[in-house]
């Protein structure tokens, strides 16, 4: 077990631990790297100075091979090869110094037509437990024959990058070369960064094979109905797609293919700040032996975690193998979704609660990524702010949105999926005037959803936004499924949605050139313009 070689990767380090068993690597993290164990059995390891991802630091090797198929700007950042060159063998040569370093061999993608084979060299155990449950485990005989690796991740995030090297703006530095298959990883030990590489790698290759990628959760019904729910931080993603009378396919990475769905992961990645046995009980269970918490404070005479205590950062995490879920689904695979949920936390209180879209509006509101945060106090702002990423995910699409909201449609049409736009955030006034929708609301909205319940009421169609809002849900009052119903001052709510109208229309300037008239035509309707 430590003697696998890996000078064809450059590195000459003899002690070498290939796919070692979590009880192999919780010994190595507590004797060699400052980890303890806590009550729950789970593993806490802390990630350093970073504690959450690099976005301004991550770069993507200009090649001719893939020039054109990437969407060039500010998230995908252009590097030249020999930038890359020198980071990576900036990279080899601080792996090369350490006495012991870390194998995980795995895959992503549970459809074996379409998996990619993922090989991790890393000198922190923790960051190899991550990527072991994070991957795709393969059993001894897949290993036994796994071969040759499709991409590589050398993670060498304990040593920084050269500030005075070209294109580098930090001592952190992500480079990512499609052709070469590498990932390199300097300057921040913050372990999602190779669950992310990973993912913007498929989000790479699964278009150029006609498959969806997709930044979403997934489960499944007793029927093997398949919903998609899509979400950016803050929006319910998680908490509503694990739900214990469905199967979870998976938690955040999926692809979308001729015969249905499959998960990216083997594990899950998720936020445990404010976690609760009463609140998410499946994910409290699933931080036991074998998991690792991140960036977790915790009682240290007791060695209980705090999840309630965000002092080193809001970014805490548990990463888990996707079974200690108890109702997971393995192999993670189901088939076409009959229902696609995007779920927005809309601050302006002018969103309906539930809306049904057609595919032009799916493919419009997909590009927009929509949700608002709450503003800052702290800055003395006191209006929410729109959050606008495109395919609910922009900071790991490669391509153009269109190219992945075209793969969407084509979709929907193919397989007569319902889509629905889904308001978890304020209803009769905006944020400190009105209410967060409740809850058990929602979840009586998606019961609906899945039911067919929403498909046989009557809808009226909403002026500005041009949705179909269904007009009574069972468990839901009737007055606040028309937002306009709930506020108090109807021309306060007019200037609200007229004001998210525009900031709409604002941010999808930047698709207009490449969208067809259909689509530009199915946002909202009209709005006060928007000045900046």
């Amino acid at each position: 077990m430590e003697s696998f070689d890996l000078r064809c990767h450059g590195i000459s380090v003899r002690r070498v631990l290939r796919n070692a068993p979590p009880a192999r690597l919780y010994e190595d993290a507590v004797l060699r790297d400052k980890g303890l164990i806590v009550t729950s059995g789970a593993l806490l390891s802390h990630s350093g100075a970073k504690t959450g991802r690099s976005p301004k630091d991550k770069r993507i090797v200009d090649h001719p091979d893939s020039s054109r198929d990437v969407w060039w700007g500010d998230i995908n950042i252009q590097l030249d090869e020999h930038t890359f060159f020198v980071n990576h063998q900036r990279a080899i040569d601080y792996l090369d110094t350490r006495d012991i370093l870390y194998v995980v061999d795995g895959f992503a993608g549970w459809d074996p037509r379409y998996r990619v084979k993922v090989r991790v060299i890393c000198a922190r155990p923790y960051h190899a437990i991550f990527m072991h449950n994070m991957l795709i485990r393969p059993t001894p005989a897949e290993l036994a024959l796994y071969g040759e690796p499709d991409f590589i991740i050398y993670n060498a995030g304990e040593f920084p990058a050269n500030v005075l090297t070209s294109r580098m703006t930090s001592r952190t530095s992500i480079d990512i070369s499609f052709e070469r298959g590498e990932v390199v990883i300097l300057g921040t030990e913050y372990a999602g960064e190779m669950k992310k590489g990973v993912f913007t790698i498929m989000n790479y290759l699964m278009p150029k094979r006609g498959v969806l990628s997709m930044h979403c959760s997934a489960n499944e019904g007793n029927d093997d109905d398949v919903s998609l729910f899509f979400g950016l931080s803050g929006t319910g993603k998680t908490t509503l797609s694990a739900d214990p009378r469905r199967r979870l396919i998976g938690d955040d990475e999926h692809c979308w293919t001729d015969q249905g769905v499959f998960n990216i992961e083997g594990g899950c990645y998720a936020k445990c700040i404010g976690l609760s046995a009463a609140e998410e009980p499946e994910i409290h269970e699933a931080i036991r032996f074998g998991s690792v918490l991140e960036n977790v404070a915790y009682d240290e005479a007791t060695r209980e975690p705090k999840y309630d205590d965000a002092s080193l950062t809001e970014n805490t995490r548990a990463c888990y193998p996707i079974e200690f879920i108890p109702n997971a689904k393995i192999p993670c695979r189901g088939g076409h979704p009959s229902n696609i949920i995007f779920l927005t936390a809309d601050a302006f209180g002018v969103l309906p609660p539930v809306s049904k879209l057609s595919t032009a509006q799916a493919m419009y509101y997909f590009m927009s990524g929509y949700t608002a945060k709450v503003a800052g106090t702290e800055q003395g702002v006191t209006e929410p702010v729109a959050t606008f990423s495109a395919c609910f995910g922009a900071a790991f699409m490669v391509w153009h949105p269109t190219k992945y909201a075209t793969l969407l449609a084509e979709r929907i049409r193919a397989h007569q999926a319902q889509v629905w736009l889904v308001n978890t955030g304020w209803s009769g006034g905006a944020f400190g005037a009105g209410l967060r929708i409740k809850l058990a609301h929602t979840r009586a909205i998606i019961d609906a959803i899945h039911s067919g319940a929403l498909t046989r009421v009557d809808t009226t169609t909403e002026p500005q936004f041009g949705l179909e809002v269904p007009l009574s849900c069972p468990g839901v009052p009737d007055n606040i499924l028309q937002p306009k119903n709930t506020w108090g001052d109807p021309a306060a709510y007019q200037r609200a949605a007229g004001k998210l109208v525009g900031l709409f229309r604002k941010n999808f300037a930047h698709y207009e050139k490449l969208a067809d008239e259909e689509v530009k035509n199915a946002g909202p309707r009209a709005g006060e313009a928007v000045r900046g």
